[in-house]
Order: C-alpha cells, then structure tokens, then sequence
C-alpha cells in the first residue's frame, strides 16, 4: 500500500528525534541517517494504518537496526586503521537533539561516545534510551523485548561503566571560547611549559585518521608528552599543508556540546579537535582527522556563520 502524505508527515515528524538516537547508538551521523532511511523504508512496506503509536513502532525499528550495525560494526573496527573515534557534530547539528538536561547534553558529547564504545550493543540501546530520551523502563523492555528487570539491569551497569571513565565538567560557551583561545596561544608560543600549564598530569591525546591522514596508533599520554605533541603540531610545517591542501584556519567553537578547535581550509573542515576539562585543568584531546568523519562538520560550517579564524596554522 502506497504512504499518504500525511504517513509520510507522520514519519519526517520523527526523523529529527530518530536521527538523534541513532547518532547516539552508531557514533557516526551518515551510518544514523542510512539506520533512518532504512527504517522509512520499514514505515514505508508496513501497513501504517494498523499501528496504533508510530513513535513507539520507528523507536523499536530503528533500534533493532541500530544493534544490528552495532553488532557488525564490532566486528570491523577491528581492522580499523588506528584509534576510532566517533564523528564530531558541531555547534547548533540538529542530529545533536534533546539539550534541556545534564543528562541529555552529557549523552552526546564526544567523551561520553567514545566511553560508550565499551558498552555491549544492548548496554548501550538501554543507557540512550533511558538517559537521553526518558523512556521508561518498561517501555525500553518492550523495544528490546526483553524484561523490566532486566532492562533495569542493563542501565545500572551501563550507567556505571559510563560514570567510572567519566571526568567532564560542563561550561558554558563564553569559557569554552576562552579555554580554546588559550590553549592556542600556548600551543604556539613555541614553548612546552604554557601548555603544561593548562594540562592534567595524566593527560592523553588520541587521534583517528582512518588510515587517510597521520594520526598516531597509540594515544600520547601524560601532561609533557602530550604538550610536546601540541607544540609540534601547530609549527609551521610543508608536510602537514600537503597533507590537508592549504595552510588552516583556526576556530573556536564546541562540538558534541564540549570546547573545539576546528581546522578549515577553502571551507572544508579538515580537523575538529574537542577538549575535555575538569576543574583541574585539560584532560583529554579527541582529534578527528578522518575526511570521512568531517563530511557533516564541513555542511554546518558552510551553512552558518562563524566569525574570524583565531589563527593561521602551519
């Protein structure tokens, strides 16, 4: 049976909030518009008129298509090239979705996603069910078929898994702006001690560039070996220009709701960097490199405006 316009009404009401579960299971905002395009697909073979909540219906469907990618992609990252690490979503990404909690904005910035590549498939179905979107308990056992009980179990533990490697302080935009601003000045001051300065002493730096451009396999670790690596980085170099086609310009802005410094070059996004801060200082720095990941990054930034560069790199 063919859809009506208003079937077809009824599912783009929806996509906006399946989308942003999907990017929250997957980690990747083109494999979360594929799993929506699929479950259109689901809509678009079933016979709508017999489905008494549509919202629950797409939620199950796209979920079990979820845990199906989930369960493959497992088995792929394992001849990943490098570190994996999800696709950053700039400021203002409708795919980022629901922001009015702590939890909802902690469920989707890039530390907590990479956390959640811990979680088992179902672990990590329950946590962003439960966590980003409110769903009850019983409700979450029905789309996993499984029961209330257990479903309560599963979120104790993912719940628990998340909050042990958890370290994130939220700030608003204004201080990210100034965290961002100087790190940058430290990081091209030509000096190690600045950037020491800003660092935990366990800091780390882990890069993916999916085999396309040089990121380094294993993470740096710790508060010099991390600055040496960031004073490096923003030297002046042909090699690295070669690399992304042009020497970058340098912005300030949040990804995933956390600090980020983003490269451009002719307005392609060839870096996002986003910085994890404690009340002690910057714990972490996820660089995503991959041109692969940057696709998305690079229609938002066209599409909106970002003020000057802070600087010129390389």
């Amino acid at each position: 049976m063919a859809l009506t316009m208003n079937d077809v009404d009824r599912f783009e009401t929806s996509r906006p909030r399946l989308e942003a579960i999907a990017y929250r299971l997957l980690g990747s905002a083109s494999d979360a518009e594929d799993a929506v395009q699929d479950a259109f697909l689901r809509w678009q073979a079933a016979d709508v008129e017999r489905i008494e909540v549509p919202e629950a219906w797409l939620t199950k469907v796209l979920t079990n298509l979820c845990l199906n990618h989930l369960t493959s992609a497992r088995a792929r990252r394992e001849t990943y090239v490098g570190q994996w690490l999800p696709e950053p979503l700039l400021a203002g990404d409708p795919m980022l979705g629901p922001a009015d909690t702590a939890e909802q904005r902690e469920s989707v910035s890039y530390a907590v996603l990479t956390l959640m590549e811990r979680l088992s498939p179902n672990e990590r179905v329950v946590y962003v069910l439960r966590e980003a979107f409110g769903y009850s308990h019983r409700e979450i056992a029905e789309i996993l078929d499984i029961t209330e009980t257990a479903g309560q179990q599963i979120f104790h533990r993912a719940k628990k898994h998340v909050a042990d490697g958890k370290t994130r302080t939220e700030i608003d935009e204004a201080t990210a702006q100034r965290i961002v601003e100087e790190f940058l000045a430290a990081a091209t001051s030509g000096k190690t001690e600045p950037l020491v300065r800003l660092l935990t002493q366990d800091a780390i730096s882990i890069g993916d560039g999916g085999g396309k451009v040089p990121a380094r396999a294993k993470a740096f670790e710790g508060a010099v070996a991390v600055a040496k690596f960031m004073r490096g980085l923003f030297k002046p170099s042909e090699v690295k220009r070669s690399y992304v086609g042009g020497s970058p310009e340098i912005y300030g802005t949040t990804a995933n709701g956390t600090p980020a410094v983003v490269a451009v070059v002719d307005g392609r996004v060839v870096g996002v960097m986003c910085l994890e801060i404690t009340a002690e200082g910057i714990v972490a720095f996820r660089n995503q490199v991959n041109p692969d990941k940057l696709e998305r990054a690079t229609r938002r930034w066209a599409a909106t405006d970002h003020g000057e560069p802070l600087l010129h790199a390389f």
